[in-house]
């Protein structure tokens, strides 16, 4: 008997350019979902999202009568939905760890990220926004030299949320001291090299680093 393809009556509402659609578009990329991807822009809606979505906002998953419309729950939705590969931990207390790599990440990192990407705080702020994030990933990059993956073996929803953000250092700004911060250089070497990850791509992702 033949290997089935997965099949999906799905559609992403995906913004090209926007971190968080990324994350999600990852995921779809790992588990090899069959999926209608609409590049669109929070001010650009098509009508389906406006209609389903009470934030019309952006990302948007339609999988037949479900609407999800919080990127995080997405992911460990398509997780559930289709579980070969995981890409969270089986043991409740390791996916409780990874949920929280998920929330500092967004804590810690991401709200930087938003402000520096959204171009609309003062110059002081954006610069402050900048250094504290340069500083978290320099300050983290140690713990890549003990592991292939964000504190872990195998390849997780905590390292689809990094990618993105590591991603668009250089849209934001962000060099980092390749010296100083090796190991985290070279797991940034295997995200990116990652056939999922290639795959997950949006044309504005793509010039990003062109």
């Amino acid at each position: 008997m033949g290997v089935v393809a997965k099949r999906s009556s799905m559609t992403f509402y995906s913004n090209g350019e926007d971190h968080y659609s990324h994350r999600v578009r990852i995921v779809l990329a790992e588990k090899g979902v069959a999926v209608d991807i609409v590049d669109c822009k929070e001010d650009e809606l098509p009508e389906d999202v406006a209609a389903l979505n009470p934030y019309n906002s952006l990302p948007t998953l339609l999988d037949r009568e479900l609407v999800l419309y919080e990127p995080n729950v997405m992911m460990e939705y398509l997780d559930e939905r289709f579980p070969h590969p995981p890409l969270l931990p089986v043991y409740p207390v390791a996916r409780a760890e990874s949920r929280l790599f998920i929330h500092r990440i967004q804590r810690d990192w991401c709200r930087y990220a938003d402000t520096i990407l959204a171009g609309v705080a003062d110059q002081d702020e954006i610069e402050r926004c900048r250094k504290e994030l340069r500083d978290g990933l320099v300050a983290v990059s140690p713990i890549f030299s003990e592991k292939p993956w964000f504190m872990s073996d195998e390849f997780s929803l905590v390292d689809c949320c990094l990618a993105p953000l590591l991603w668009r250092l250089p849209v934001m700004g962000i060099q980092l001291p390749e010296g100083q911060c090796k190991p985290l250089v070279n797991y940034m070497k295997r995200l990116f090299e990652r056939e999922s990850f290639q795959l997950s791509l949006s044309d504005a992702e793509r010039e990003m680093r062109d």
